[in-house]
């Protein structure tokens, strides 16, 4: 069978802000899916050790009063959702993550914030993969169509079912459904393997951030630069405790 059925594991985060070397961890969600079907799930609740903006609150529910009252510490919920991503990614199984590239980079700036072992460390020196991102794959085989590409807007695309958005748990299902989709509309998608998926989305997500660094500076930002780096982007120092 092909990649998107067999087994994935739909990942997603909710946090405090949109910077992913910034923002913390307060909800967390990994879904086993096989051919659409839940296999598993699991999730987490955070307290992230400084206040959620309001904004924030105001986009996935979650309240300062309810993640110190019932979130675990920040460090042992970052070191869970390592530890079973890693134990995926060891036996080849697909992670999926909507804009991984922030996931991930977020993940990885909250292990390092509180000093514990890094993805790569934990996979004995290679990089966290393979991972299915259904943004990338999306902006790079349909790139012309018009409008939104949040989750929202491309679960629609597809004709994906996405019940309650920015829930991590409904997010992370919605991840791995929609990467199912795409493979299912786009044969060229399906045919490649999980490993030379992963590498091709390296190279369209680096494409895609060449072009928007282009148009932003002939739009007059002379400055602008768009990091092209995925699923991980490097941290730029280290983030703040």
């Amino acid at each position: 069978m092909a990649w998107h059925q067999e087994l994935l594991v739909g990942f997603d985060l909710e946090t405090t802000g949109t910077d992913p070397r910034e923002a913390r961890i307060v909800t967390a969600a990994v879904i086993e899916v096989r051919d659409g079907q839940v296999l598993g799930h699991r999730e987490w609740l955070a307290d992230p050790g400084v206040e959620i903006p309001a904004d924030a609150v105001a986009v996935h529910g979650i309240s300062n009063e309810r993640a110190a009252a019932d979130g675990a510490p920040a460090d042992r919920v970052a070191d869970a959702i390592a530890d079973v991503l890693v134990g995926y990614w060891r036996t080849g199984v697909p992670v999926v993550a909507y804009n991984a590239a922030f996931d991930l980079t977020l993940l990885s700036a909250e292990l390092r914030r509180h000093g514990l072992p890094s993805l790569r460390e934990r996979l004995g020196g290679l990089d966290p993969a393979p991972v299915v991102d259904p943004y990338t794959i999306d902006r790079s085989v349909d790139r012309y169509r018009r409008g939104k590409r949040n989750l929202e807007a491309v679960c629609a695309e597809y004709g994906v079912r996405l019940d309650s958005a920015h829930d991590a748990s409904a997010d992370a299902l919605a991840a791995a459904r929609l990467a199912g989709a795409i493979a299912a509309r786009h044969p060229k998608v399906a045919g490649l393997g999980p490993a030379e998926l992963h590498r091709r989305q390296i190279d369209w997500y680096a494409e895609w951030a060449a072009d928007f660094q282009s148009f932003l500076r002939r739009k007059g930002d002379a400055e602008a630069v768009v990091d092209g780096s995925w699923p991980v982007r490097e941290p730029a120092d280290s983030p703040s405790v």
